[in-house]
């Protein structure tokens, strides 16, 4: 999993507050990996997952109910409700779903609707398209019977107004370990993949805080913020958007690892290819990319230090880890 020697945090699915340190090893953790999901939030998510694949069986049950945690959160001012606003005060939501059939969902810049990733499914699955955006997304949802819900919660106000008094809009490195920062911003991304080797995948976001109205990342398309490869694995990205956007990111690391490199050395050679193509101009960005392969080996890589993410493996044993990165604390590789 290239993670040797680093501290993992174990905590069980049973129980999030039995948690314990401990020392993650190359294998860690023990048995195959079932579901991975970026940042420290993604436990939760995680949890929520293997819960729904034991009830029903399903891969595209298990990645919807995970995205649908921090979708709910208003404490998560990167995923859903709660979230950061546009720089004119609207909350938009992208998210996708996938299978390994060919399936695909998405929907992008939707507006008061609580569980993107859920009209994405619909998406999916009701109509012949694979992506619905703004007003055209809010219709659909609206036809499919979900209810319309205030998304901008008065925290996440008081954090946009705020803002509007400098109007500077810088993305931060890993704010999505800033919980309750204005900082905050990005994406939540869970792949899995069975026992039996079949794949799903769901990413959910509400985007950069205080972006340019109508923006959309990486997130909610398909081979840029995720990917599921049949027979090969799954992929997801996180960071700054528009550098995942710019190399079609979780499709190159699918495609490595059908060509045979394993999940960790897929997604270094993404980082490594965003670095060399854009050079200063991702100085202090950070992206970071996730991927399990069809036998349930896992890895991950970012540009900066500070990414994590949430491994849960067969036997509902979850630790937190944190990612390689190709640069250093002090910004020499390491």
């Amino acid at each position: 999993m290239g993670i040797s020697r680093r501290d993992t945090l174990a905590i069980g699915i049973g129980g999030l507050a039995s948690a314990s340190i401990g020392r993650a090893a190359a294998a860690a953790p023990a048995g195959r990996a079932l579901i991975v999901s970026t940042w420290d939030f993604g436990a939760a998510a995680n949890a929520a997952a293997y819960a729904r694949f034991k009830a029903t069986g399903s891969l595209i049950d298990a990645v919807e109910a995970g995205a649908q945690v921090p979708e709910a959160d208003a404490s998560n001012h990167s995923v859903g409700y709660g979230g950061y606003p546009d720089r004119d005060g609207h909350v938009t939501l992208d998210a996708i779903i996938m299978d390994d059939r060919g399936h695909v969902g998405a929907v992008a810049a939707l507006e008061d609707v609580l569980h993107p990733i859920s009209v994405a499914r619909r998406v999916m699955e009701k109509t012949p398209h694979t992506m619905l955006v703004g007003e055209g997304a809010r219709q659909f949802a609206i036809a499919e019977g979900f209810d319309r819900t205030k998304l901008l919660t008065p925290e996440a106000e008081a954090g946009w107004r705020e803002w509007l008094k400098t109007a500077k809009y810088q993305p931060v490195a890993n704010s999505e370990n800033q919980r309750g920062s204005a900082l905050d911003h990005d994406t939540i991304g869970i792949v899995a993949c069975g026992p039996d080797g079949r794949l799903a995948g769901a990413c959910t976001t509400s985007g950069m805080a205080f972006k340019l109205r109508g923006r959309v990342g990486d997130s909610p398309q398909a081979g840029c913020g995720l990917m599921v490869e049949p027979g090969v694995g799954a992929a997801t990205a996180t960071g700054v958007g528009e550098e995942v956007t710019r190399i079609v990111g979780t499709a190159r690391i699918t495609n490595s690892m059908r060509m045979g490199l394993t999940p960790g050395a897929a997604c270094r050679e993404a980082v490594e290819h965003i670095a060399k193509l854009r050079g200063n101009a991702v100085k202090d960005a950070q992206v970071g990319f996730l991927a399990i392969d069809r036998n349930g080996r896992v890895g991950a890589f970012a540009h900066l230090p500070g990414f994590t993410y949430a491994v849960t493996d067969t036997e509902g044993r979850t630790t937190i880890h944190a990612a390689q990165s190709l640069k250093g604390p002090s910004g020499a590789k390491n």
